[in-house]
């Protein structure tokens, strides 16, 4: 049974950095990617990274802020955040897709996307 699991999730100040973790289970080796819902917003992909060839691809929205990266080792994905901001503030989901190709693209599809996790909240407050 797949399951994938988020941690790291919590409150923090503007401009700091945290780091979100994405453990996977029971699918190996396929890609991966991170989500956030705001609330009053709709879902949006932020970065996935693909299993094979570790190809990235970010949204514009946070490229430069947030980095994913991925331990197959561990089999754990990672997304790094810095200079967060209120606006970050949202329920951050990763997700697996069923191939590489799931990861293919910056606009980063949910519905590329067919197994989640069920979130972890980061808030961004003074």
């Amino acid at each position: 049974q797949v399951q994938l699991v988020e941690s790291g999730g919590g409150l923090v100040q503007p401009g700091a950095s945290l780091r979100l973790s994405c453990a996977a289970s029971g699918r190996d080796y396929t890609a991966i990617g991170w989500f956030r819902q705001g609330p009053g917003k709709e879902r949006e992909g932020l970065a996935c990274i693909q299993s094979g060839h570790g190809l990235i691809y970010s949204a514009d929205s946070v490229r430069g802020r947030f980095t994913i990266s991925r331990d197959n080792a561990k089999n754990t994905v990672y997304l790094q955040m810095t200079s967060l901001r209120a606006e970050d503030t949202a329920v951050y989901y990763c997700a697996s897709g069923s191939s590489d190709d799931s990861c293919s693209s910056k606009l980063v599809s949910q519905y590329e996307f067919d197994i989640w996790g069920r979130g972890t909240q980061v808030t961004v407050s003074s």
